[in-house]
C-alpha cells in the first residue's frame, strides 16, 4: 500500500485541530487497513530532529489509525515533552505504512536501507522486551547491521553486556514501508491552494 501526501496533510490537521479545539478536515484517502507509524521532526539550526514517533504493527483503518497516532506520537512519546502549539510551524510529519512482514532466519537476515527490523528478546531479569527501527532510521544513522542491532537492544531496555550469544538469541522480523514526509510549509500551502483558512496567524508565522 502506497502512502500519499494526503496522509501527512491529514495528520498535520489532526494535530492543528487539537490545538485549535476544532474538528479536523475529513480525510481524503481510502480507509484501508494497514500497520502504520507517524513521525514528527522539528527544525532546529537548519536541520530536522526527531520530536516523536509512535505507531502500531497491527493493521488498523487508516482514518482512525492516523488520527490516533498523529496525536499519540506528538503528545505521548515518553522520550520527549509533548509538542506545543508554538512548535507547529517548525514541524515536519512523516507517515509510514508497513508491508511485507517476514520472519528472519537470524539477526543478520535483513538489508540496510530496505528493511525495518522488529526484535524480541529477554532482558537480564527474563522479562520479554521488544523494539523496532523503521527502514529509514538505520541508513540515516550510518549504522551497519551489528551496530543497528546493538542500538536496538539498548533502545528496548537491554542493559547487560551485548555478546554474540545475546544477538543470536534475538527473534527478528523484517518489514518494508512506504513513507512520505511533509513540512509545515507544505501543509500550509495545501490549505491555501484548497481555500482552507483555519488559523491564519500561524500560517503567516511560518512564512516570516
Amino acid at each position: 500500500m502506497a502512502v500519499t501526501v494526503k496522509h501527512c496533510i491529514y495528520c498535520f490537521d489532526v494535530l492543528a485541530a487539537h490545538f485549535e479545539g476544532r474538528e479536523s478536515v475529513p480525510p481524503e484517502f481510502d480507509d484501508n487497513e494497514c500497520p502504520l507509524f507517524v513521525t514528527w521532526n522539528i527544525r532546529k539550526h537548519g536541520s530536522y530532529r526527531l520530536r516523536g514517533c509512535i505507531g502500531n504493527f497491527d493493521a488498523m483503518p487508516l482514518h482512525s489509525g492516523l488520527k490516533q497516532y498523529a496525536l499519540t506520537s506528538a503528545l505521548h512519546d515518553r522520550r520527549f515533552n509533548p509538542i506545543t502549539r508554538k512548535e507547529l510551524p517548525l514541524l515536519s510529519c512523516g507517515v509510514s505504512l508497513l508491508t511485507n512482514f517476514e520472519k528472519a532466519k537470524n539477526y543478520l537476515d535483513w538489508d540496510v536501507g530496505t528493511h525495518g527490523i522488529w526484535i524480541e528478546f529477554e532482558d537480564d531479569s527474563g522479562r520479554r522486551r521488544t523494539a523496532t527501527y523503521l527502514p529509514d532510521v538505520i541508513p540515516e544513522q550510518g549504522w551497519d547491521k551489528i551496530e543497528a542491532i546493538d542500538s536496538l537492544l539498548r533502545k528496548g531496555g537491554f542493559q547487560g553486556r551485548i555478546t554474540s550469544s545475546v544477538r543470536e538469541s534475538i527473534r527478528l522480523k523484517r518489514y518494508q514501508s512506504s513513507k512520505i514526509e511533509v513540512s509545515y510549509d507544505e501543509y500550509a500551502t495545501y490549505l491555501e491552494e484548497n481555500d482552507i483558512e483555519l488559523y491564519p496567524s500561524e500560517l503567516q508565522l511560518s512564512k516570516k
